[in-house]
């Protein structure tokens, strides 16, 4: 059976802001789901990350310094919980969907390392995989489309309706649901075993960063960098 008819679980982190080296997760969510679509099991966490939870990114998911300080779980013992959710869906061979893999599973990766606390590298014994990103999918199936490519960008053009953006639990669901739609539309990309896929993903997304990394130092940045591992950016020392 095609991964896409399977049953897949959905990962998905808000945040104090975009950096993955000094930004903290302030919600997530782990939500299964079976093969019809259904949410089966879903976990979610609100954290108080410990810092004030900047205006922007407040203004995106909702959630304040003082509510995320009266009402989150401290933060040490909440990412603890979550990456150990997250391992085990990884070494139970269901594959995790994450949308932009490379942001989330990376600032995961730090927070743990901030705590002191084993990565999800360090529980499964390897990189996180499999792995499935659908920004990197679709950028590969779709590489000329024009517009963007953010999840409601993504949602709009598969047909998926994504109902209150930027909650953990609903972007979750919604990556998965897209993820889907790309294995029915996409047939070559359905029919590789999950591991091929994310060996896939790996090739696809040194591509794309290097495309980008180009198109930047031509047009506006000669010394510009962009990352190309996927999923997990190397830590830094």
């Amino acid at each position: 059976m095609s991964w896409h008819r399977g049953t897949l679980v959905g990962f998905d982190l808000e945040t104090t802001g975009t950096d993955v080296e000094s930004d903290r997760i302030v919600t997530a969510a782990l939500v299964r789901l079976d093969p019809d679509g259904t949410v089966a099991e879903q976990r979610t966490w609100l954290l108080d990350p410990g810092v004030v939870i900047p205006e922007q990114a407040s203004a995106i998911h909702g959630i304040g310094t003082d509510h995320a300080r009266k009402h989150g779980a401290r933060a040490a013992s909440a990412v603890e919980e979550i990456a150990h959710a997250v391992a085990e869906v990884l070494r139970s061979d269901v594959p995790l969907v994450v949308m932009n893999a490379r942001y989330d599973l990376s600032l995961l990766d730090r927070e743990c390392r901030r705590y002191g606390l084993p990565s999800v590298e360090e529980r499964v014994g390897g990189a996180p995989s499999p792995v499935i990103d659908p920004l990197v999918i679709d950028k590969h199936v779709d590489k000329y489309r024009k517009g963007k490519r953010a999840l409601q960008a993504l949602c709009d053009h598969y047909g998926v309706t994504l109902d209150g953006a930027h909650d953990a639990t609903a972007d979750a669901v919604a990556a998965v649901r897209v993820v889907r739609r790309m294995g029915e539309r996409h047939r070559p990309v359905a029919t590789l075993p999950t591991e091929e896929l994310h060996a896939l993903q790996v090739r696809a997304a040194a591509e794309q960063s290097a495309s980008l990394q180009a198109y930047l130092r031509r047009t506006s940045d000669p010394a510009a960098v962009v990352e190309s591992a996927w999923p997990l950016i190397p830590r830094n020392g």
